[in-house]
């Protein structure tokens, strides 16, 4: 295996830049000395903002480091053949104002939505010719109910009153997405007009409280209490209950135990695919086809995108405002503001001049939570996996669980406590969580006929190993080795159909991607670092210390994952700053 994280099978590496994607990696129009706003990283946020402020008549450059834009939402062929959504791999919370101002469709935005979504198979003694039981989840209520009712009568009643509770605080926070946080700078150092101005960005909260109304200290602990508290008081059933609480833990180094994880389950339920709640769904073509149609919608009306153009600190006037970028290469270009879509550490560590930013708002910036139990492991297959508890049909076509998300080592709430307990002890978990997803079970276009692009979404692996261990080769194809055993025991063949792998370990997806810690959202969706508080107090609405620089990535309000939110309010806060100049 390469020092880049890829170990190959049959097959050899191909290009970081293949020909089938180049055509669409080259710069968009030509580099000019001065635009009206400069935009640092092309990750899908970045070119959501830039989309916008084009919209709006504001100039605007994107400056991309990678060959590739799109960030952690890209497609590469890293498998000759075979095309990877190499680090993000499912589209639902990408806000539904964006597919429609941005006329992603237009521009080429396919999907598949998946239904059934969800499926934990068991590993249990296989009795005659019984096959192990699973549980299959999807948008038919009476069928999961029936689902369900194979490990507890009483769990089946109870879901779809669980599912009503949960969609009703998702409807609740929903337009706290959509709007900066209250500006709580301007509430208390404010002129007496920018104080009324930020009460005004109450209006999305106190909608909040009227939605919930009586029921509000239970969605208060959904949010505060660990997820197994609230789980087990609805339900009795373990596979239900660990199903389930993937999504509270699901690229968070927290277990189900963590007071606070219930939010990272909401933000995983908050979302939707054409109007239908919850929903998520693969992109044909992979994710970076998503970045391609928000690249397509942003130049269509003018916005220039320029990707191996790494910017390598922001200018600052003598008077202390934002003037432009210096890029690597040494050339400057001008602009009224700058937009960093990078993660706060690196905007303000390693590209903001730090005399320009107070000591304190540096050292908060440096104490950010950013640990991450990610690794990513992208698998060429000639087969489809064959699960014991869900046998492949005779043809080998995929099958409707194959283009689930599958919950594997997911059967007991305490195998994914012991699999973080592990991590915190220096070391990767003995029995990984494992989230596998198939995207050419439904999108064939992935991979050459027959064969199949398989996506591990694994947890935990701390990013400093126990024992003065590092992520070299040999540790990560360890890793990579027990995996592939987890997946054999519920998959008897799956080892044997693999044509080659691409293994992301944290310290891999910060040094590709620029994931500070190898953490999806740039920083812990935590209590502590969400809404008024992300990434910092004072400093949550996209504006930073320094005039005319702003954050508009995961690290700001309202988080990580592909939901363009962050990218759209930056927008929309320079917007109203701009016409203020």
């Amino acid at each position: 295996m390469a020092a880049n994280g890829l170990g190959l099978g049959r097959a050899s590496a191909a290009s970081p830049c293949p020909p089938w994607r180049r055509a669409h990696w080259e710069a968009r129009g030509r580099l000019k000395p001065q635009y009206d706003a400069v935009v640092i990283g092309a990750g899908h946020n970045g070119l959501v903002a830039a989309a916008y402020l084009q919209r709006l008549g504001v100039n605007t450059a994107v400056f991309e480091r990678r060959p590739v834009t799109g960030g952690a939402a890209v497609t590469e062929e890293i498998i000759p053949g075979f095309k990877f959504s190499r680090a993000s791999y499912l589209l639902s919370l990408l806000r539904p104002q964006i597919y429609t101002d941005l006329e992603l469709k237009k521009h080429g935005l396919r999907l598949h939505l998946r239904n059934p979504y969800s499926f934990t198979p068991m590993l249990e003694e296989s009795m005659g010719s019984k096959v192990p039981r699973s549980l299959l989840l999807g948008t038919d209520m009476a069928e999961n109910q029936k689902q369900i009712a194979q490990f507890s009568r009483k769990d089946a009643q109870a879901f779809p009153k669980y599912e009503a509770f949960m969609n009703r605080l998702a409807l609740a926070i929903d337009p706290l997405l959509d709007a900066a946080p209250v500006d709580m700078e301007a509430f208390q150092r404010g002129s007496l007009w920018q104080r009324l101005r930020s009460l005004s960005t109450l209006k999305p909260l106190l909608q909040a409280g009227r939605i919930l109304g009586a029921q509000l200290p239970q969605y208060y602990q959904v949010l505060t209490a660990p997820i197994i508290k609230v789980l087990d008081q609805w339900f009795e059933s373990e596979p239900l209950k660990a199903t389930l609480a993937t999504d509270a833990v699901i690229g968070a180094m927290t277990s189900p135990h963590t007071p606070g994880s219930g939010y990272v389950l909401l933000h995983h339920v908050m979302g939707g695919l054409e109007g239908m709640q919850g929903a998520w769904g693969y992109v044909q073509g992979g994710m970076g086809a998503l970045s391609d149609a928000i690249t397509s919608s942003a130049t269509a009306h003018g916005a220039s995108i320029f990707t191996e153009k790494a910017v390598a600190k922001v200018l600052v006037s003598s008077e202390g405002r934002v003037q432009g970028v210096v890029l690597q290469d040494g050339s400057e270009v001008r602009s009224k503001v700058v937009l960093s879509n990078a993660s706060p550490q690196v905007t303000f560590l390693k590209l903001t001049p730090q005399e320009w930013l107070p000591k304190e708002f540096v050292e908060r910036i440096s104490r950010l939570d950013t640990k991450s139990p990610v690794t990513k492991i992208n698998v060429a297959v000639d087969r489809l996996p064959d699960f014991l508890a869900a046998p492949n049909a005779p043809g080998g076509q995929p099958l409707p669980h194959h283009q689930c998300s599958i919950h594997l080592n997911c059967e007991d709430t305490l195998l994914l406590h012991q699999a973080f307990e592990d991590a915190m002890d220096g070391l990767p978990s003995h029995r990984p969580m494992i989230e596998l997803c198939i995207p050419s079970s439904l999108d064939p276009t992935l991979a050459p006929p027959g064969c199949h692009v398989v996506s591990l979404f694994t947890q935990y692996t701390p990013y400093s190993l126990a024992r003065g261990k590092v992520w070299d080769e040999q540790e990560r194809n360890a890793y990579a080795d027990k995996v592939f055993d987890c997946i054999e025991a519920y998959a008897p063949g799956f080892k044997g159909s693999v044509v080659g792998r691409d293994i992301l370990t944290p310290p891999d997806l910060e040094r590709i991607f620029g994931l500070p810690g190898g953490n999806i959202f740039h920083c812990a969706m935590t209590l502590d670092q969400l809404y008024f508080a992300r990434p910092t107090p004072l400093h949550s609405g996209y504006r930073c210390p320094l005039r005319g620089l702003y954050l508009c990535g995961s690290g700001t309000h309202p988080g990580g994952g592909v939901m363009g939110a962050p990218g759209r309010n930056a927008a929309h806060v320079v917007f109203r700053d701009l016409k203020s100049m």
